[in-house]
């Protein structure tokens, strides 16, 4: 069987961008809220909880069924339970996917305890099971795997790499971390260009792309196909385009904090905003701001602060003082360190 296609990217001479999937974090509100800023050429939706008694999630499946950003998104699944998976992907096969990915490294203990997610890294013959019967039942479109370079050390590396290449997946997202290091330490950028060289798929690269200075820098290093973006793209949404102008060498115009203000807003009004218990609402915004705000303070003032809000109209106001106040104050392009020591695991 030879490979599948991949879907039309905005740019086929440039490299391939694409939203990591977070889960809680890409839904269908955020998909829309990134592709107002500039999509990626992909989209990836939070996971799919599979096992013998689940149902397709329909939250989730409003990310594909809904979508109206124009951008091809795929179906990510998490399980292990070899029938439920070609179940699943069957169910999620009847939709408008752009392919299946499979979920090879959640780095969440509550996942990998259930022998899920990036806790499959150690058993790298149930992974060649999986996608082996995976391949089968989805042989008409893309079949994709995002992964990290292993458990707690590299040991199965580059058998699962083998694995990829016999059964033809289409597209490998690889992180340059462990399922222990979680988000701490080195990406080690080195080992995804040994898979670059090792796998018959394009390779996305993977781990704290925060800029396009770094997604430029990666990708010459690596020799990926393109980069994936996670948190990075919740801190900045502008970053899919920025990274794109950096590619075609053009100028990035830097982004205002009323512009930020404004992104603030547009996260918040999700169409299920007022569902939301007013108790939650400074929570549910905190998430996102836990983020932003590494880009917005190089002291940290504004990420302690947002910290110790306790109600959203607190929290709104003091995003008010920090991001109205001058104009001539603008989003940084690249995380400020001295945040991001302050941030556990940024």
């Amino acid at each position: 069987m030879s490979q599948i296609s991949l879907p039309q990217s905005l740019d086929p001479d440039l490299p391939l961008t694409a939203l990591a999937p977070m889960q809680d974090v890409t839904n269908l509100w955020f998909m829309k809220v990134i592709a107002h800023y500039g999509s990626p050429d992909y989209f990836f939706t939070e996971y799919f909880r599979v096992n013998d008694t689940s149902r397709l999630n329909r939250k989730i499946l409003a990310a594909i069924t809904e979508n109206d950003t124009g951008r091809p998104v795929f179906a990510q699944m998490i399980g292990e339970s070899i029938p439920d998976l070609v179940r699943t992907a069957r169910e999620l096969c009847r939709y408008n996917i752009a392919g299946i990915d499979l979920n090879l490294g959640c780095p969440a203990p509550r996942v990998y305890r259930k022998n899920v997610g990036g806790g499959l890294l150690r058993e790298p013959e149930k992974v060649d099971r999986i996608l082996g019967e995976l391949r089968s039942a989805v042989n008409d479109r893309p079949l994709t795997v995002k992964m990290r370079v292993g458990f707690e050390n590299t040991d199965n590396f580059y058998s699962i790499l083998d694995t990829i290449n016999r059964h033809n997946i289409d597209l490998l997202s690889l992180h340059g971390r462990t399922v222990k290091d979680m988000y701490h330490g080195e990406v080690k950028y080195d080992l995804i260009a040994q898979a670059v060289k090792r796998v018959n798929c394009p390779v996305l690269a993977n781990g704290n792309i925060n800029s396009a200075t770094t997604a430029l820098k990666v990708l010459s290093q690596t020799g990926a196909a393109g980069v994936m973006v996670g948190r990075w793209a919740i801190a900045n949404p502008w970053i899919f385009n920025q990274i794109r102008l950096s590619l075609l060498s053009e100028p990035i115009s830097p982004v205002p904090l009323v512009e930020v203000r404004q992104y603030i807003d547009r996260l918040r009004q999700t169409p299920d905003s007022a569902t939301i218990p007013v108790r939650a609402r400074a929570g549910h915004l905190k998430m996102y701001l836990n983020y932003i705000a590494l880009l917005v303070d190089a002291e940290g003032h504004f990420l302690r602060l947002m910290r110790k809000t306790q109600t959203e109209v607190e929290l709104l106001n003091l995003c008010d003082r920090f991001l109205l106040t001058d104009s001539n104050q603008y989003l940084a392009l690249a995380p400020y360190s001295s945040c991001v020591e302050k941030r556990s695991g940024a």
